[in-house]
């Protein structure tokens, strides 16, 4: 069973950080990657930009308008997830309580089961 292991980014969460924590933060997910791709369990993974860098489209009327930015204003955003293929949601968990941001005070992993997957090339 395929599992979306995301990661919701909370600036006041982060910023609060020192330097420090958040390499060690960022270091960490080489090390967990290591581990998901070892076990043969990893099937991808994206790091995602800053909400300020994204656009929202929306077709109206059949027209569509482009605006800039999250598409709506709160307090954490999708900072990235890894997509990985597990034996059971009790690995996943596992996995999951992995990640180094699940470590962070405030933070956490949603690990939700993905129900469709579909080839990129069909």
């Amino acid at each position: 069973m395929k599992y979306l292991l995301i990661m919701h980014n909370n600036p006041r969460i982060w910023d609060a950080l020192t330097e420090a924590e958040r390499e060690e933060v960022m270091s960490a997910h080489g090390a967990f990657m290591e581990t998901v791709r070892a076990s043969g369990e990893l099937v991808g993974t994206v790091a995602l930009a800053d909400p300020s860098q994204s656009a929202v489209v929306r077709v109206r009327g059949g027209v569509p308008a482009v605006t800039d930015g999250p598409y709506l204003e709160a307090k954490e955003h999708l900072g990235g997830y890894y997509l990985v293929e597990c034996d059971s949601r009790e690995r996943a968990l596992e996995l999951a309580a992995l990640i180094p941001d699940a470590g962070v005070e405030g933070l956490g992993i949603e690990v939700r089961p993905v129900v469709f997957a579909g080839p990129a090339g069909a």
